[in-house]
């Protein structure tokens, strides 16, 4: 015969078996976000930016509006990014720096080269995500409209 203690012990057992069974599977991570890749476009840009206004003097007025602008545009991009998935962790100080851009002969043309491709990259992602990011991109491709003007009056 089976003791009243034993049947407990087993209907306890057999409660926490089927949990056990039932985990789901991990989730796989989520895809990457688009708007981290316009963040790195607008850092490279300001960074190109910069090396043309130290090294071309002719167009550093117009060269330290695109540097600023940029930068602005990638700090609220990453922002969005940082807010839809945070970072598993704060950023170090150690991180690494991207190299100096090569400044080419022609500043000017490569930067309203590179306001014409971002103003591109955020104009075709507008369709494809919720409207509170699409008023941001929207906002981007603006000011990297406007930028082409100041670089090209």
């Amino acid at each position: 015969m089976v003791s009243r203690r034993t049947v407990l012990r087993l209907a306890a057992f057999a409660a926490f078996v089927p949990v056990a069974a039932c985990t789901p599977d991990p989730s796989k991570p989520p895809p990457p976000d688009p708007l981290a890749d316009l963040a790195a476009q607008a850092r490279t840009d300001a960074a190109l930016a910069k090396a043309i206004a130290a090294a071309q003097p002719a167009a550093a007025a117009a060269a330290t509006a695109v540097a600023q602008a940029r930068t602005e545009h990638a700090r609220v991009l990453q922002a969005e990014v940082d807010r839809a998935t945070p970072p598993p962790s704060p950023p170090s100080g150690s991180s690494s720096k991207a190299p100096e851009p090569q400044v080419p002969a022609d500043g000017v043309t490569a930067l309203v080269d590179a306001m014409t491709s971002a103003e591109k990259a955020a104009s075709d992602l507008v369709p494809s995500v919720p409207r509170y990011r699409a008023g941001l991109l929207g906002s981007v491709a603006a000011g990297c409209a406007s930028l082409r003007v100041v670089l090209r009056p």
